[in-house]
């Protein structure tokens, strides 16, 4: 710059002073804003944030003549009317509020459908008139009801990433349809030696909230089943050994304060079943007590007798087997 003008000189020097004192520089593209919005969204950020516009040259110049590693990549994402962002906020919150700072606009002629720009079905405000003509040759469904021009049925009129063309920005300025964002367009941001360009800076905060919530879910079983040993995984691992020595203890009849009265239910429980078989072949051998208690418990349902099928001639002979190696039993246990 040894023959260029004074102030470019000290554009320069500024932009690359801007550069040098903010932790992240973004590039963005302020084209089609209205005066009044840029200046009202110059004023929302003014604590937090500088918007510095010039030729694309001088900051292309004081990106490649930064200290700073690689920013001079933003130079390779200017478009449309580019100006430089300076401000110590991350990126990905930048990129959030000024989106967020976006307005509804009307399209103009030419402009480029950001989605597919539709007409929706519907009445209008529009006495019969001239305007059904129009709005027919723009291949809107329209008809006169009742006194009043209707939409007869959605229509997409611009798809998206196409041009609007003159007559129908028209026409959807006197639908009041608004299908256009007007707002800072970040394009791309540079912290720490990296470039993140939009669509790296646009989240979906459900999405990634699930993802993340997943994650730990998924990292929090690994340990536990892994046994290494965290704050969030200790509880768990500790439970998961507390349920297997006490059930180690219960199959392997170990009397302990937790699972003595385990132990004691599944003794009375095998006892009344042993009862009941017992009863079942001859009642005097158990005594009124025991009696009480097995007649206490909840009655089985009963099966039908038509439902009952007949036992085979077999069956029956090993069960009067069954019977008196029982009889022999109960001799040889009560004498």
């Amino acid at each position: 710059m040894a023959h260029a003008a004074e102030w470019k000189k000290e554009e320069v020097n500024d932009l690359k002073e801007l550069i040098r004192t903010h932790s992240v520089v973004g590039m963005a593209n302020l084209a089609d804003i209205p005066a009044p919005q840029l200046q009202k969204m110059r004023q929302n950020l003014k604590d937090t944030t500088v918007i510095k516009m010039s030729r694309k040259t001088l900051m292309s110049l004081a990106l490649s003549e930064s200290e700073k590693s690689n920013i001079d990549v933003l130079g390779e994402h200017m478009e449309g009317q580019p100006a430089l962002i300076f401000t110590d906020m991350n990126p990905f919150k930048l990129f959030k509020i000024l989106e967020a700072s976006k307005t509804a606009a009307p399209a103009k002629a030419g402009s480029i459908a950001p989605s597919d720009i539709v007409v929706p079905k519907g009445d209008t405000a529009f006495n019969p008139g001239p305007i059904l003509g129009e709005l027919q040759k723009a291949g809107i469904p329209a008809k006169i009801e009742k006194g009043k021009i209707v939409i007869t049925k959605d229509k997409v009129i611009v798809a998206e990433g196409e041009a609007v063309p003159r007559d129908v920005a028209g026409i959807l300025t006197r639908l009041d349809i608004q299908p256009m964002e007007v707002g800072i367009d970040l394009l791309a941001a540079y912290e720490d030696e990296t470039v993140y360009t939009s669509d790296l800076l646009t989240i979906d905060e459900e999405k990634t909230l699930f993802d993340v919530q997943k994650a730990f879910s998924q990292a929090l079983n690994l340990s536990v089943n892994a046994s290494v040993y965290t704050k969030e995984a200790m509880p768990i691992i500790i439970q998961n050994a507390q349920a297997k020595a006490i059930n180690l203890a219960l199959n392997a009849e170990i009397f302990t304060s937790k699972t003595i009265d385990l132990l004691l239910s599944k003794a009375y429980s095998q006892m009344l079943a042993l009862a009941s078989d017992l009863s079942g072949i001859n009642d005097k051998a158990l005594d009124d007590e025991l009696l009480k208690k097995l007649k206490s418990r909840p009655k089985a349902v009963e099966v039908k007798e038509e439902e009952k099928e007949e036992p085979k001639e077999d069956e029956e002979e090993e069960e009067e087997d069954k019977e008196e190696e029982a009889a022999a039993g109960l001799g040889a246990l009560f004498g």
